[in-house]
């Protein structure tokens, strides 16, 4: 079957580099002979009457370098089990009837674990999906690099260079809290990156008196009288659990929130300083997307076009350098991308000084 007509949704939490992706699907598509239909606020697109809009090369001009996303989007409306009056229908079957009115050949999808985990069951009832990932957590599985991660990084990064100075200045310890949900991914790199000198993540759980000693000793044999320590939101101490903001309720994901000032609280008495911490929260998602973000979208949703076009379904787009490679969606979903005990960025930062709290 050719196809015609291409339907495009961003799902789940927004990430710099998500108009990038829309702009290459949008220009790709037209390059082919193919007309784009942008779906809004994710699979209400498909739920929702009248929420789509035929996309241009025009309507797509200047959004490169724009953060957000043109189409919108959400992470509370999975078509499988919808919010409808406190409780829950499933919208599949009308997802499905719409995507045929629509006259859709096929459906790329951008997002995340959550939303690509729609799209793969969308998949298995026969709509012709393409995956493209998104997130600034960089947690999705057979891919090295997710659109909008790189943009976290560079934030996270320049916030703790603004800290350098003010920590040194007042000889405080400052806790950094970065995002990343279970994955130290953003944490590691910005640390790194940035100088910390003790980095927080999932994936190692931390002592506070181990870390509290490499700073005492930063202070008695190197004359620093000031710290920097990163933590990611989803670290935890040995023998205990990821800091909850708010419980898991109505099908939704808990929210991770409040390791930083849990550290900063603890780490006082410890080490006798003043200690401070600062949450950069969703500025990690805001703004322009960097070049790296802005050259991998736009990869990926020329090569999900690409996909499409050739009926190549049920696929993931994926970064494995240097290629742009298609993978099963069936090989993605219900799997994390988690920093490895061996990975060479942590043996890069025991190495450079920086303490990980084991």
């Amino acid at each position: 079957m050719t196809v015609k007509r291409i339907g495009v949704l961003t799902g789940g939490g927004d990430a710099p580099g998500l108009n990038a992706v829309i702009r290459a699907v949008v220009k790709a598509a037209a390059n082919r002979g193919c007309e784009a239909i942008g779906l809004e606020d994710s699979f209400d697109g498909l739920i929702v009457r009248d929420r789509w809009r035929r996309l241009t090369p025009r309507d797509v001009t200047g959004i490169l370098r724009v953060g957000g996303t043109i189409l919108g989007t959400t992470n509370r409306s999975n078509p499988f089990a919808y919010p409808v009056d406190g409780g829950t229908r499933d919208y599949s079957a009308h997802c499905l009837q719409t995507f045929h009115e629509l006259e859709l050949g096929a459906l790329i999808v951008i997002g995340g674990d959550g939303t690509l985990e729609i799209a793969h069951r969308f998949h298995t009832l026969g709509m012709p999906v393409i995956g493209v990932p998104k997130t600034i957590d960089n947690d999705i599985v057979e891919t090295t690099s997710t659109v909008g991660f790189d943009s976290a990084v560079a934030f996270a990064t320049d916030a703790i260079d603004r800290l350098h100075g003010t920590a040194e200045a007042h000889h405080r310890v400052m806790v950094v809290e970065v995002m990343g949900r279970y994955t130290g991914w953003i944490a590691l790199y910005a640390g790194i990156a940035g100088g910390a000198d003790a980095i927080l993540v999932p994936e190692i759980p931390f002592d506070l008196e181990i870390v509290a000693k490499w700073i005492m000793k930063r202070d008695t044999q190197f004359r620093a009288r000031f710290s920097i320590v990163v933590a990611a939101e989803g670290a935890k101490p040995a023998g205990g659990r990821a800091m909850v903001a708010e419980p898991e309720a109505g099908g939704h994901a808990e929210k991770l929130g409040g390791i930083g000032a849990f550290v900063a609280g603890r780490l006082g008495p410890l080490t006798g300083k003043e200690c401070r911490s600062v949450v950069l929260g969703h500025l990690q998602r805001g703004g322009a997307p960097t070049s790296d973000d802005r050259l991998l979208a736009t990869r990926f949703g020329a090569r999900a076009i690409e996909l499409a076009l050739d009926g190549q379904f049920g696929q993931m787009v994926a970064f494995q350098p240097p290629d742009i490679v298609a993978v099963p969606l069936d090989s993605v979903v219900g799997r994390t991308r988690n920093i490895p005990a061996e990975f060479d960025a942590l043996r890069t930062a025991r190495a450079a000084g920086i303490c990980l709290g084991d």
